[in-house]
């Protein structure tokens, strides 16, 4: 949790300084932003003609924040009770500005993905698949955690994992049909379709799951939600409500696969971030190409679903994903070797909670 909220601190500060700056400045030869709207020079209450046209810009800048506050926190989930905090600080700040600032530019800002053509409609490349490669390639620096048991994996309290889920399903309307800028009949299409999408892999995890352990899990259908959610983002207002069905039913068995395959391997992604955010992002990106619909609901002049596009979301995720593992990497053991990423032994098993911050979730 603690990982989780100064991301909104930390990132917020880099965002208003000049993170927003470097993501949607005027581009500078397809690969950054420049310093125009550094500590929010120009950003007010009029709209701006390269962004949101329907909404002050300062608005835009709220928006695009959210996203960029939780990418880096979704990777955390991944090294549960490992990393050190202060070696997480800086691994916060630098993952911000070289890998989730440049991708933000190549896919929204107008940058050279952009330019080739790919499209990402509220965060398939830029959020999931950047956070999913990122959290796998932690799981490979940091390491398993130590004296692993079947109890230190299962939800403490999964009426918590519960309330969570609803509440991110709730706030995935605004992440998707946000993406839309305005209120209209395309934000209402892309609503409905993050909604088929997630109830889609919802119910297809479940019977999957069922059949393949025995047992209705109720963490295994929060988890198919999520998983249908991460994979219906970067296509949610590009498909009509029939592919979204699609898609979710997809989302529902690839990220099941994703999640079984891991579990094989023995990496130790505490919450799956790789198999249900970043595989579902990469799987949404690459669907995207082929259900996407030049007329959503009377509105044209949204993209067309063929060859090209197809082979340019493919392009463009496999270059997203492979930077941001490569990157992720680099980033944790240049850190470490000034800090060190990983918490000793015994303070991993006194837990971080006692160990570094001295504070106890709960007293009895």
């Amino acid at each position: 949790m603690m990982q989780s909220f100064i991301s909104m601190g930390i990132v917020t500060i880099i965002w208003f300084c000049i993170g927003f700056s470097l993501a949607f400045g005027p581009d500078i030869n397809g690969i950054i932003g420049g310093v125009k709207y550094a500590f929010l020079n120009g950003i007010g209450m009029e709209a701006n003609p390269d962004y949101a046209t329907n909404i002050p810009f300062v608005t835009f800048f709220s928006y695009q924040e959210m996203f960029a506050i939780l990418t880096p926190a979704l990777v955390t989930g991944a090294f549960a009770d490992r990393v050190n905090f202060k070696s997480y600080l800086v691994f916060l700040i630098f993952w911000s500005l070289l890998i989730y600032i440049p991708l933000a530019h190549w896919v929204w800002g107008g940058g050279f993905l952009a330019q080739l053509g790919v499209v990402d409609f509220a965060g398939g490349i830029v959020v999931h698949a950047s956070a999913g490669l990122a959290a796998l390639a932690s799981v490979f620096v940091v390491g398993k955690r130590r004296n692993l048991s079947k109890v230190e994996t299962e939800p403490h309290n999964v009426t918590h994992v519960a309330l969570g889920t609803a509440l991110l399903w709730f706030r995935w309307f605004g992440f998707n049909a946000g993406g839309v800028l305005g209120a209209n009949a395309l934000a209402s299409t892309a609503f409905i379709n993050t909604d088929i999408g997630a109830s889609v892999a919802m119910v297809t995890w479940l019977v999957i799951s069922w059949l393949h352990e025995k047992t209705p899990s109720f963490v295994g259908v929060l988890t198919g939600a999520v998983a249908g959610l991460a994979t219906i983002t970067p296509a949610a207002g590009y498909v009509k409500p029939w592919a979204a069905a699609i898609i979710g039913l997809i989302a529902g068995i690839v990220c099941y696969l994703a999640v079984q395959f891991r579990k094989k391997l023995e990496w130790d992604d505490a919450l799956d971030v790789w198999g249900v955010h970043g595989v579902g992002g990469i799987t949404g990106t690459i669907l995207l190409g082929i259900f996407a619909q030049k007329d959503i609901n009377g509105i044209s002049g949204l993209i067309e679903g063929d060859v090209y596009q197809f082979g340019i979301q493919v392009f463009g995720m496999l270059f997203a994903a492979a930077y941001a593992f490569v990157v992720t990497m680099i980033i944790l053991k240049v850190v470490d070797k000034f800090i060190p990423v990983r918490v000793s032994e015994e303070e991993e098993r006194l837990g971080l909670d006692a160990s570094l911050h001295h504070e106890e979730a709960y007293h009895m």
